[in-house]
């Protein structure tokens, strides 16, 4: 077996080495040094909300309410137990931390975040976003994984070393993130048990065979020596490391950002963090039946609101809130029916949540759109495509330059300005697609598309289903600036409810229209 195989096998299988209570697995050049283990102490932190979160039920969209609740009448929350954080958005009750963030200006919402051709497996849907696949692509690598390997081309040779001490990427769980995957190794180490912090289980190595047997033994042992050596050094930095810990609720989330916390203000350099926070697969009991603001859904929403406000509240009281972002990513959203066992079924795209110091008050993108007549398999429209969110927080946070990112993402970009005032790189804004309309709606077989753009823009439209498949490409050209019309023809498409999809360099509308 050849040494990049080896490595590749010993990512996929997770070698794990005993840390205490931490279950550390083998992880997988120098200009990414100032990045990850450098100068710069930027700190990105993912939580993955696994199971599909329910959007609708999350940000609820006062302008769409009566048709929501017509909708989904078994899980909707009551309009005057709802949080208002905007006119046209409500909160729901549980998430009163998210609240405070957002009137301390610490949180900024994503709306409709998907990708075309939604896949609502479980499945494949996380490997999708993990790996920033397109829908009908495969990926071995994941999307922070393509980055560390174009900086770090002969990782894991030659580390932990004096440039670059601490790991890049640390995830909490029982196993590795794909989302730190490379090509040959992972980047990533997971820590099974954020509770548990004890000294390393180093064993004793015994002489090797002086054969081909041998050499991949020594491999495998030098790499189970750098898990150690970077366990070492995370038992340090927590060791060191303070945290608030009065400010977190019980819960297994708070607990990992908790260590986060302490990890940070212990000195680690590492700067990507992935947890999770599971059980949004909420098929059925999503409310309780005789009071639809509790239930498992709530439970959840209270827990991430709740842990999230507290580790805010942490890296204020440590003096590092202007290092930390955070944000959330979910495999899918909910359909807008319910279903009849108190619950909702997968669906299509979902809100984002990002929080940290630097973002203000900020909502990007439209409230879903709900139609009096809902389609049985209808889910939220996209208008960000959640790779042009990944490759922004890239540019802005991490100071990737515009082309790396769009050859990272294999040419999916659409800049969205997430980050706000403490942006790096952030030099662009939006233009709006002004007064983008689609008439007449209803329609029979055509329909008019009316739309107005400030400067010379590519623009792309696309016509979508209601399950988020991509059904027709309109048009994908460079305009001038001004008021521009175009007719669409739909003579093959059955009728039903249809989404229009208008992006116009960085600024996007998407419409619902329905054929007759």
């Amino acid at each position: 077996m050849k040494r990049r195989s080896f490595i590749k096998k010993s990512a996929v299988f997770s070698l794990p080495t005993l840390f205490g209570g931490f279950s550390l697995n083998a992880m997988s050049s120098k200009r990414m040094a100032s990045m990850v283990n450098g100068d710069s102490d930027k700190v990105l932190v993912l939580i993955d909300l696994a199971g599909g979160n329910d959007g609708l039920n999350t940000f609820i969209p006062l302008d769409a309410y009566d048709n929501l609740a017509n909708a989904r009448p078994a899980v909707i929350i009551p309009q005057n137990q709802l949080l208002s954080i905007t006119d046209n958005i409500g909160l729901h009750p549980a998430m009163t931390g998210i609240k405070n963030m957002y009137d301390n200006g610490n949180l900024s919402v994503v709306q409709g975040v998907g990708y075309p051709n939604q896949n609502r497996s479980h499945f494949r849907s996380e490997d999708i976003w993990k790996t920033a696949s397109a829908a009908d692509e495969y990926l071995s690598t994941g999307w922070m994984g393509r980055y560390l390997d174009s900086q770090f081309a002969n990782y894991p040779e030659g580390y932990p070393n004096t440039d670059c001490p601490d790991p890049f990427a640390i995830t909490m769980g029982s196993s590795i993130s794909g989302t730190c995957q490379g090509a040959e190794s992972n980047f990533s180490m997971a820590i099974l048990n954020p509770n548990d912090i004890g000294g390393l289980n180093i064993g004793i190595e015994a002489p090797l065979p002086n054969d081909c047997y041998g050499e991949e033994l020594d491999f495998l042992v030098e790499t189970y020596k750098q898990a150690n050596d970077y366990g070492g050094r995370v038992v340090e930095a927590v060791d060191a490391g303070n945290s608030n810990e009065d400010l977190y609720p019980n819960s297994s989330l708070a607990d990992q950002l908790k260590v986060v916390a302490k990890m940070i203000s212990g000195g680690l350099q590492t700067k990507i963090y992935v947890l999770k926070l599971g059980g949004f697969d909420t098929h059925a009991d999503q409310v309780d039946g005789s009071d639809v603001t509790q239930g498992w859904h709530a439970t959840l929403l209270g827990r991430l609101s709740d842990a999230i406000y507290a580790f805010q509240e942490d890296l204020k009281l440590l003096g590092v809130q202007d290092r930390v972002l955070g944000m959330t990513f979910s495999e899918f959203g909910r359909k807008i029916i319910s279903n009849a066992g108190l619950g909702t079924d997968h669906g299509s795209a979902a809100p984002m949540i990002f929080f940290g110091s630097c973002l203000g008050q900020n909502i990007i993108g439209d409230n879903p759109q709900i139609g009096t007549n809902v389609d049985p398999e209808e889910g939220v429209a996209m208008q960000y495509d959640f790779r042009s969110v990944y490759g922004s927080v890239l540019m802005d946070w991490f100071e990737v330059e515009e082309s790396d990112v769009t050859t990272l993402l294999n040419g999916t970009f659409q800049y969205v300005p997430v980050i706000g005032e403490c942006a790096s790189t952030n030099t662009k804004e939006i233009n709006p697609v002004v007064d983008a309309k689609a008439f007449p709606n209803p329609f029979d077989n055509n329909f008019n598309l009316s739309f107005s753009i400030l400067e010379k823009e590519k623009v792309s439209i696309d016509l979508y289903d209601v399950v988020g498949k991509l059904v027709k490409n309109i048009s994908n050209q460079n305009l001038s600036a001004g008021d521009h019309k175009v007719f669409v023809e739909t003579h093959g498409l059955a009728a039903g409810v249809y989404f229009a999809r208008v992006q116009a360099g960085n600024a996007v509308k998407t419409m619902r229209i329905v054929k007759k």
